[in-house]
């Protein structure tokens, strides 16, 4: 064989080896969770289409009611993703409400295995994220009533309230289940600690600093 279908070869080897990773294309019309069957999936088992019916792709009060923003940075979070809506098993989308106290944040985060699409229902807020690509880019806008943004999947992103005022937005995710890691949590809050040492080298700061961040976590 010549060096050059040697190559060939090798690319097309290379090229059968790379994964594409989302959720799953449905290989039906539905498949509502049952969450009381102990079969073991990636996701959950189907409840028996005749069992199904209209409840269970309904989810009454996510935009209903204001919630507590008292706390620490100021928002809060409500995900309805499929551990709370059975009916989104294997769609591949779930939603969040996030609600703003006045220069309140969503603190930097990112979302494991989804991309992000932010609306903006109230208020003024400013939002970002970090590309690995060029490595740490940030792009960041001013975002009004009305107005969409996206965060790329798996990049760090934030919004923060910038008015005087309560702020609301609606977040669609392309997942079921997209998990969030919240960086300052993950890295200061972990079980059991990540070494002191560690982290001050890494943040090149005094040991001290570290052990004060970590015990507000």
């Amino acid at each position: 064989m010549t060096p050059r279908f040697l190559l060939v070869g090798l690319l097309l080897a290379t090229c059968s080896l790379i994964v594409m990773a989302f959720d799953p294309s449905p290989l039906q019309d539905f498949c509502v969770a049952d969450r009381n069957s102990k079969v073991l999936v990636n996701g959950f088992a189907c409840k028996d289409p005749k069992m199904v019916n209209a409840d269970d792709f309904l989810f009454k009060g996510l935009l209903g009611m204001m919630v507590n923003t008292t706390n620490a940075v100021g928002s809060n979070v409500t995900n309805l993703n499929v551990e709370l809506f059975p009916g989104l098993n294997t769609l591949g989308i779930s939603l969040a409400r996030i609600e703003y106290a006045p220069w309140g944040l969503n603190a930097p985060h990112y979302h494991p295995r989804a991309t992000e699409v932010l609306t903006v229902i109230e208020g003024t807020l400013q939002v970002g994220f970090i590309t690995t690509n060029p490595n740490n880019r940030f792009f960041t806008k001013r975002l009004q009533k009305g107005d969409v943004f996206i965060f790329p999947k798996a990049l760090i992103h934030f919004q923060q309230n910038v008015g005087n005022g309560y702020a609301l937005a609606l977040s669609s995710l392309s997942s079921q289940n997209p998990g969030v890691v919240t960086i300052a949590n993950a890295v200061f809050g972990s079980n059991p600690d990540i070494s002191d040492d560690t982290l001050a080298k890494a943040f090149q700061v005094d040991k001290k600093v570290i052990d004060e961040i970590q015990s507000n976590f």
